[in-house]
């Protein structure tokens, strides 16, 4: 287990850590939460040996092997299956020990690496390897792409998928979610679901929290406090905590001004000195609670518009892609037949690569339709937060220039301690104001950006992805503010807290088509689940291809145990068929059953269309009621045993 006894931890002059204790057991899945620059990642650094307390003890079984996601931009011309591979540790030190051993030609050393190779499961690494590659969004086509051909955000996927291959302990995750979508989301929760291990995960996406974590770490003011429960929980039993705290600090603060009031009244009383002075010494032996001191909420709202056109937009045979230089053209979605209505809350779902930033670009007019424009109402004013956006903001320039430059293109008259003070609402003050751009955290330039929509009064909000760099308290303001807002808004986002509280209607973007996604985000995440399988399973039968193929030329990851592995998977067909079939010997009972009593029914049925006596009536009626009785117990019966073998397939697969 991990304990933190009494731990004091600096960074620069500032405490993070002040005589903290914690305990998390093997095998729990934790979440740390806390205020932005509370120490958490420092935290995690401490556990990593990247930096070292300055008092108290904390210890960890020193066998434990730690993965966690490399913050650095990985610059490499290897593969994306290979790049993720190199994460397996006992693989590449088995590989080591085998290149080793065949170079100094020592048979016992070569057998003792094939023997450590087959433990580290390098029959089936470079499937695993690809598995997680599909998982978290690469195409087929994109595994064997250099890791140089990936932009920055996918470039930070193959360090997560790097982090998951290692077979760890202990695994940390510092905001894994940031550059996920939300497919590539839900499958990483249905993963850390199944990960074995230790986990302590920073982020700011509560629906992911209550997925994924048992266990809450709070880090405030140095103090580290443990809570049973997912971040829901932890959000109650803080409230419940904070409510009796407050009460408690009150009836003390009552107490006190009682026991001063008696101090300040007789102290000058020789008569009453005695008592006085005892009243004196309880306030001095008092165990002084401590005042309430929370994060103050952040707030904002979108202005009023000054047009609400309506329809907004209408599409009409639309089609929108990308145009090459030479003029090529590639369609990504086509066909589109929507009309967008004043004050419409649309999500946008889709898996990832289908097209929806494509879709929210090109009626931001950041790309042209490849054909039939979408017809744009009179007076559209369009406010877009795109994914990318935080990067096209001006480093060297400070809020307030890029406050006075978006105002002399939209409200020219505005002064400068108007821009000041509108800043300040989003918690701009004092010098941020003049701070350069590029000294600040992620989570204030979305906030800048934020500040500079509002700004310009749109009537259409465009959102691709906003939550990004947001901490949980702007999360929640944003979303209170797109539900006052009396516009349209189009929302991307893998923040499900956000889809679920801002919009009433989804469209869902899926093979190269546009239409309403009838469900909720429930049924959403099992379509997505779905495909993620779908995908897993062309990756690994392209890997048995390449496997199959390679012949004589198999490197040492694909030729070990071959015939091993097809004696496991045979193994697991005969194990998976063994729970199976009592199931479904209840199911073919059952619909043979239920056949049988249909056919009695109708014989009744006939029968009654004969007009018998009486007496014959009445049974026939009670036969009846019998059969009706016992088609329950076996419809129920059926559906126990589906759902008996849905779980036990579905489980199976998971595990695969």
């Amino acid at each position: 287990m991990i304990v933190l006894t009494k731990v004091t931890l600096a960074r620069g002059t500032k405490k993070v850590l002040d005589h903290a204790s914690v305990t998390l057991h093997p095998g729990e899945k934790a979440s740390l939460v806390g205020r932005n620059g509370a120490g958490k990642s420092s935290l995690f650094a401490l556990l990593t040996g990247a930096l070292h307390e300055e008092s108290g003890d904390w210890s960890m079984p020193p066998t434990w092997r730690i993965a966690q996601v490399a913050q650095h931009m990985p610059d490499s011309d290897e593969s994306a299956t290979d790049f993720v591979l190199a994460g397996d540790q006992p693989l590449q030190e088995a590989l080591a020990a085998l290149a080793a051993a065949e170079a100094s030609g020592d048979g016992h050393a070569i057998g003792l690496a094939h023997a450590a190779l087959a433990d580290a499961g390098a029959h089936d690494a470079k499937s695993r390897a690809q598995t997680l590659l599909m998982g978290l969004g690469f195409t087929v086509a994109q595994l064997d792409n250099g890791v140089n051909t990936f932009s920055g955000g996918w470039r930070m996927r193959l360090q997560l998928a790097r982090a998951l291959m290692c077979p760890a302990d202990l695994l940390l995750l510092d905001e894994p979610t940031n550059h996920l979508d939300l497919d590539a989301l839900v499958w990483l929760e249905a993963w850390l679901k199944r990960f074995q291990g230790t986990l302590l995960v920073i982020s700011h996406d509560r629906e992911f929290l209550d997925a994924v974590t048992k266990v809450t770490l709070h880090l405030e003011e140095g103090q580290l406090n443990r809570y049973g429960g997912n971040y829901s929980t932890f959000e109650d039993l803080r409230i419940q905590q904070i409510e009796l705290q407050q009460a408690a600090f009150a009836k003390q603060q009552d107490k006190v001004a009682h026991l001063q009031k008696f101090i300040d009244r007789f102290k000058a009383k020789a008569s009453k000195a005695k008592q006085a002075q005892s009243r004196v010494k309880a306030l001095e032996r008092m165990e002084r609670i401590a005042p309430v001191v929370t994060a103050a909420d952040f707030q904002f709202e979108f202005k009023v518009p000054d047009a609400l056109p309506n329809p907004m937009l209408s599409f009409k045979h639309t089609s929108v892609g990308y145009r090459s230089d030479s003029g090529q053209e590639t369609a990504i979605v086509t066909g589109i037949e929507r009309t967008v209505l004043a004050g419409q809350r649309i999500g946008i779902l889709g898996a990832n690569g289908q097209g929806k930033s494509t879709l929210i670009k090109t009626i931001a007019r950041d790309l042209p339709a490849l054909s039939h424009a979408p017809t744009e109402g009179k007076g559209l004013s369009i406010g877009y937060f795109a994914q990318e956006e935080l990067d096209i903001l001006r480093v060297d320039e400070s809020p307030l220039q890029h406050m006075i430059r978006l105002s002399a293109a939209v409200t020219p008259h505005a002064r400068e301690q108007e821009l000041r003070n509108f800043l300040g609402g989003f918690r701009f003050v004092d010098t941020m104001v003049n701070q350069a751009v590029g000294t600040m955290s992620g989570g204030e330039k979305a906030r800048l950006v934020l500040a500079m929509l509002v700004w310009q009064r749109p009537n259409l909000l465009l959102m691709d992805e906003p939550t990004n760099h947001l901490d949980l308290t702007t999360r929640e303001a944003l979303g209170m503010a797109l539900n006052a807002f009396e516009g349209t808004v189009m929302l991307v986002s893998h923040d499900r807290a956000l889809l679920r509280s801002v919009c009433d209607e989804f469209w869902l973007v899926s093979e190269g088509r546009v239409r309403d996604f009838d469900g909720d985000l429930e049924d959403y995440q099992a379509y997505l689940l779905d495909e993620a399988k779908r995908r897993r399973d062309a990756a690994s039968s392209r890997s048995m291809d390449t496997v199959q193929s390679a012949g004589v030329n198999e490197t040492p990851v694909q030729r070990v145990n071959q015939s091993q592995l097809r004696k496991e998977q045979a193994a697991k067909r005969q194990a998976l068929q063994a729970q199976l079939k009592p199931h479904q010997k209840r199911i073919q009972d059952a619909e043979k059953r239920m056949a049988a009593i249909e056919q009695e029914r109708e014989q009744i049925n006939a029968r009654l269309l004969e007009s018998p006596a009486a007496a014959e009536i009445a049974d026939l009626g009670r036969r009846a009621k019998a059969l009706d009785e016992e088609q329950a117990e076996c419809e129920m019966a059926w559906l126990e045993a589906h759902e008996q073998v849905e779980k036990i397939t579905q489980d199976a697969e998971s595990t695969a």
